[in-house]
């Protein structure tokens, strides 16, 4: 077992200090969540992107670290904008994603390529799933609370989020499952 680095210590031991008491509090952990779940799967898709053999597979998921860039940013400002500190939270639910896309796709020992990129697609999808739900979830909150400029934009992003998983399963229906069957 890895131990956690300074700053995700420093993460926990926030996010014990935050009492929640309201919808708007529990809007800001759950923004910083996505926050952090975000910084974890950008490096970690980068690295998918790296091992995927498909073309256009590596092109999605260059394209989905960009998206996952973009999101970082603006739920940031969206954080910020309500006095709040984005690294507040360590999301360790996107930890045990980012873990498993390590063991079955990054240090996997798949032989055949498409096999390969067939699973590259099952992690990414993984994490990306977990992101829909969150952004859907603050989106929902954002609403609730009449914040509608942040409602756009977490909008946004779960469109966004949403594009790169369809982009994903035609990926796989089109082309990578055939080749892997």
């Amino acid at each position: 077992m890895r131990a956690r680095t300074k700053s995700q210590n420093k993460a926990v031991s926030k996010e014990t200090d935050m009492a929640i008491s309201n919808l708007k509090d529990l809007y800001i952990d759950q923004l910083q969540d996505i926050y952090s779940a975000n910084r974890q799967s950008k490096a970690v898709t980068a690295k998918l992107a790296g091992r995927a053999t498909h073309g256009e597979l590596q092109s999605a998921l260059e394209d989905g670290v960009s998206g996952i860039e973009e999101g970082i940013e603006i739920v940031g400002e969206i954080i910020r904008g309500h006095n709040a500190d984005p690294t507040g939270e360590f999301c360790k639910g996107m930890e045990g994603l980012v873990k498993e896309a390590k063991a079955h796709a990054l240090e996997a020992d798949i032989v055949d390529k498409d096999t390969l990129d067939a699973s590259i697609i099952t992690q990414y999808q993984r994490m990306t799933h977990y992101g829909i739900a969150g952004y859907g979830c603050c989106l929902a909150f954002a609403k609730r609370l009449g914040l509608d400029e942040d409602a756009k934009k977490l909008e946004t992003c779960l469109d966004n989020t949403y594009g790169g998983d369809r982009r994903m399963t035609e990926i796989a229906m089109g082309e990578v499952n055939k080749a892997a069957a």
